[in-house]
């Protein structure tokens, strides 16, 4: 189902969702009591759901190639969150696992997040939610990477 509403090229949705997410990080990266950025918090939820992921696997679900998730593991072990580890059965690949310290900061990190997504969805249905969220994952697919082909019903 398209939208093909003169309407629907008013809504400047380019900037909106722009604007909206340069607000949202630096708003995130402000807080005094987040010890982790954005970036790392979302490292973090990776390694909450399945610690010892290989970096490639984390680089993947964050949509970041290897130069950004390399400098992302780098910068969050220098901070002693995560530590880096040989995969046992491929050498040349990387796990990465949470350390204590880590463990701590996710937990500070989910908390934050739940308080960040209160306020994103105040003032709003839970249906208007499920179509914002449909909406957001629907870019995946319409705008992949450019390594993935487009997914399309076409």
């Amino acid at each position: 189902m398209r939208n093909k509403s003169a309407d629907a090229r008013h809504h400047r949705l380019i900037y909106l969702l722009s604007v909206a997410q340069r607000r949202l990080q630096r708003w995130m990266a402000a807080r005094p009591e987040n010890e982790v950025t954005p970036a790392q918090a979302g490292l973090l939820f990776i390694l909450g759901r399945q610690d010892g992921v290989l970096m490639g696997e984390a680089g993947a679900a964050l949509d970041l190639g290897p130069a950004g998730i390399s400098g992302l593991v780098d910068r969050t072990q220098a901070a002693k969150l995560i530590e880096r580890r040989a995969d046992r059965e491929d050498g040349r690949a990387w796990r990465i696992w949470l350390t204590p310290k880590g463990r701590t900061a996710l937990a500070q990190a989910k908390a934050g997040a739940a308080e960040v997504n209160a306020a994103l969805t105040d003032g709003f249905t839970a249906a208007e939610i499920d179509i914002v969220a449909r909406w957001l994952t629907s870019i995946q697919d319409k705008f992949p990477r450019s390594s993935e082909t487009r997914h399309s019903d076409e």
